[in-house]
């Protein structure tokens, strides 16, 4: 677990998109399984390419008008609630960053930590935005 006075600033980088913050399983359960409509999850991270890829890169893609829901949990920190966003990633082994769409109780679509490293927030953008389009 990380110290939470380090991970406040990232976890504001996110909650400032209009994220809802899940901490528990309950809180996840409540955001995610009888979602009406898509919800973007974003699981966080201290690391560099959740720094400088993932975190940027949702700043920019949600800055439009076609766009899911965005909740977030806190990998390292929130643990159960982590731990049961994984749940509904099924197919999809655990990444720290991950942003995956949820739309009906399932995960349509899908970014993991080797689809975000390497590539500039605006890349990330890009793919995150025809995510929304196709399933938005």
């Amino acid at each position: 677990m990380y110290d939470e006075m380090m991970v406040a600033p990232m976890r504001a980088e996110v909650a400032d998109l209009g994220a809802i913050e899940m901490k528990t399983a309950a809180e996840v359960d409540s955001v995610l399984k009888d979602a009406a409509e898509p919800v973007l999850v974003f699981v966080n991270s201290v690391c560099g390419c959740a720094a400088g890829g993932a975190r940027p890169g949702l700043t920019l893609a949600m800055n439009t008008e076609k766009k899911p829901k965005l909740a977030t949990v806190f990998a390292g920190n929130d643990t159960e609630a982590t731990q049961r966003a994984r749940e509904y990633f099924l197919g999809y082994r655990p990444s720290s960053p991950q942003i995956g769409l949820i739309k009906n109780g399932q995960c349509v679509a899908m970014m993991e930590r080797h689809d975000i490293e390497g590539r500039q927030p605006a890349q990330i953008a890009e793919v995150l935005q025809s995510m929304f389009n196709e399933h938005c």
